[in-house]
């Protein structure tokens, strides 16, 4: 470690305590991303135990330009957290600022700190008696502030939108140190540019987010749980279209997973059961939340239901009985990429089309892909309710997977891409640019688009000091 390098360790761990900074061997679990894409080397990792820390954090290394890497769970999909590797980054993590600052329930808010674990706040809504809808496969390790600045998703998004939807104010420390507080908790705020939407979404690249308050709802009466096999992936459509118009802001869920996902869940945790996944191309997983009773509840799902059948839409369906079957179905819904973790290296697309022509999207990518890779394997999943897909691609069986993946990633995301562009879709729905798909923004967003974005970037960040080499290169 270098003089420079000595002194702005030193002065960090004046500020936060030295056992608030790690070195050497301590930083493992913070140098490399959950999909173990991205592998880097940090100066230091420091952990601030306030705002006022942040601040002053932020202020030493811009006075020393030192880049930042604000780093909450660690558990995006798109190495947008973790490190470069020139041993020069400071790994701001927001662990440790993880307190419930206020919970008003006249106001349906609740105000947290940014290192707050998303299952936690969950489950302290639930002890005040509220619903907060926010819900993904790692709520038990990510934290709201890396919620925000992804712009997370999840399964909810039908009904209650996405973490943007859901934010009402924030905290943020700017790039030269300075503390803007926009915790009010309006819903009506029109004085200017929406600051809060410009850091929400920027992937820790203009401020770090340091709280957040957030709205609450009111808990549904009753939750149930529906499964159904259909046809093909137009009809899943059709039934999405169905359940909006007998359900209506009921819906609060509507996944779709192809046979060959559930074959995965199948093979590598037989002991979850999946139902029918062998019947039909593709299964849906529908869920209601219901202001009024179980009885009533059950009542649409039924009446939905036996329409579809009718109709043909539907070909076999469940509705869980309890809140232990709803469960069990949802878990093998997010097992699916565990499973595909266990089949071996897979190349991942997280992309939005209009819902309409999802099934056109996915014949003509399924085909293009198939005639230029022989025996590839489609893992086709996601949320249909609000047109994201998560697009898999499997090596074939019987050969080196990791090989596979490292000689053809490029191509096969070449073609996905490509195919998304051509339906007006988004090569990236809920996991960010990050490190992983910086070169293919400039492919697929507009000049003008990026300059803006630029623009905003110099302004905000003039030295490039907070996740440089994210989401905009440099």
């Amino acid at each position: 470690m270098s003089v420079l390098d000595s002194e702005i360790v030193a002065t960090l761990a004046a500020i936060v305590g030295a056992g608030n900074v790690l070195t050497g061997d301590d930083l493992q679990g913070y140098e490399q991303d959950w999909r173990r894409r991205a592998q880097g080397k940090a100066l230091c990792v420091v952990r601030p135990g306030s705002t006022e820390e942040v601040a002053r954090v932020v202020q030493a290394c811009a006075a020393a330009r030192v880049s930042l890497v604000p780093q909450g769970g660690n558990t995006g999909l798109v190495a947008g957290s973790v490190p470069d590797a020139s041993g020069t980054q400071v790994v701001l993590s927001l662990r440790r600022m993880a307190a419930v600052r206020a919970i008003d329930p006249q106001n349906m808010t609740i105000t947290v700190e940014a290192g707050f674990i998303l299952q936690r706040l969950q489950e302290t809504a639930d002890q005040a008696g509220f619903l907060f809808p926010l819900s993904l496969g790692a709520e038990g390790s990510c934290t709201i502030g890396g919620n925000l600045a992804t712009n997370a998703g999840g399964t909810q998004v039908v009904r209650y939108g996405n973490a943007r939807d859901l934010c009402l104010g924030l905290e943020v420390v700017t790039a030269q140190g300075e503390v803007w507080d926009g915790l009010s908790g309006l819903r009506k705020d029109n004085t200017g540019y929406d600051l809060r939407d410009l850091y929400v979404g920027s992937e820790g690249t203009l401020g770090v987010i340091t709280a957040a308050t957030l709205r609450l709802y009111p808990k549904p009466a009753a939750m149930l749980t529906a499964w159904a096999a259909v046809p093909s992936l137009e009809d899943a459509c059709s039934l999405l279209g169905m359940a909006h118009k007998h359900l209506g802001a009921s819906l609060t869920g509507f996944e779709v997973m192809n046979q060959f996902a559930l074959g995965l869940v199948d093979k590598h945790y037989p002991h979850l059961r999946v139902p029918m996944w062998q019947e039909t191309a593709w299964c849906v997983l529908i869920e209601l939340s219901d202001a009024e009773s179980e009885a009533h509840a059950r009542g649409l799902f039924e009446g939905m239901l036996e329409q579809a059948f009718e109709q043909g839409l539907v070909a076999d369906a469940i509705i869980a009985e309890n809140l232990r079957q709803a469960h069990d179905l949802w878990h093998i819904r997010e097992s699916i990429t565990l499973a595909q973790v266990e089949e071996g290296f897979n190349v991942k697309h997280d992309v939005s089309i209009p819902i309409s022509l999802i099934p056109e999207f996915v014949r003509e990518a399924d085909a293009a892909l198939a005639a230029a890779f022989e025996g590839i394997r489609f893992v086709n999943f996601g949320h249909l309710g609000d047109g994201n897909l998560h697009y898999n691609i499997q090596a074939p069986a019987g050969i080196d997977a990791k090989a596979f993946v490292a000689q053809h990633e490029e191509r096969i995301s070449a073609i996905v891409y490509d195919t998304v562009s051509k339906y007006r879709g988004s090569i990236s729905a809920e996991h960010g640019i990050g490190e992983l798909k910086l070169h293919k923004l400039p492919q697929h967003k507009s000049p003008t688009a990026l300059a803006l974005m630029r623009t905003i970037k110099g302004a905000l960040d003039p030295h490039n000091l907070l996740n440089p080499g994210r989401v905009l290169s440099a």
